[in-house]
């Protein structure tokens, strides 16, 4: 189960395409790049997007606790959706904690490997990409796909 989040053009609604190609790689990504403004996160991470502070909150019960972790930028602009992907970041980058040796060994022992171990660092980086393609179209709209 992964997350895939597209940049919409506002007026077309169809995924924005860059004049280059891109190699911002998540849990799906295409050798030699993608024109797509498309990301493909695991779900490995949502309890990191889910923790309080990193995405913001909302009284509704079709989230999860009250939180719609990283789909709180669903329906937003790439410029409204800077603060909130920067926030994000920060507040990871801030927290002191992360897996433990024994609960990487875990996931290792299932068969996950870098990308795929939920640690804190792997949780950031897509966030990184989502704000940069943010900041390439902040008109784009984000989406859920």
């Amino acid at each position: 189960m992964s997350y895939d989040i597209s940049l919409k053009d506002p007026v077309t609604k169809e995924t924005i395409e860059f004049e280059d190609p891109h190699y911002m790689r998540g849990g799906i990504y295409e050798i030699g790049g993608t024109r797509e403004a498309w990301l493909n996160i695991t779900y490995n991470y949502a309890d990191w997007y889910y923790k309080d502070g990193v995405f913001p909150s909302f009284e509704d019960e079709n989230y999860y606790n009250g939180r719609s972790g990283i789909r709180s930028i669903y329906g937003l602009s790439g410029a409204e959706s800077i603060p909130i992907l920067q926030n994000a970041i920060s507040v990871l980058e801030n927290m002191k904690e992360d897996l433990k040796p024994g609960e990487i060994k875990r996931y290792q022992d299932k068969g996950a490997n870098g990308y795929w171990i939920p640690t804190r660092e792997n949780a950031i980086k897509p966030l990184y990409q989502l704000l940069a393609m943010a900041k390439m179209r902040p008109d784009g709209i984000f989406s859920g796909d």
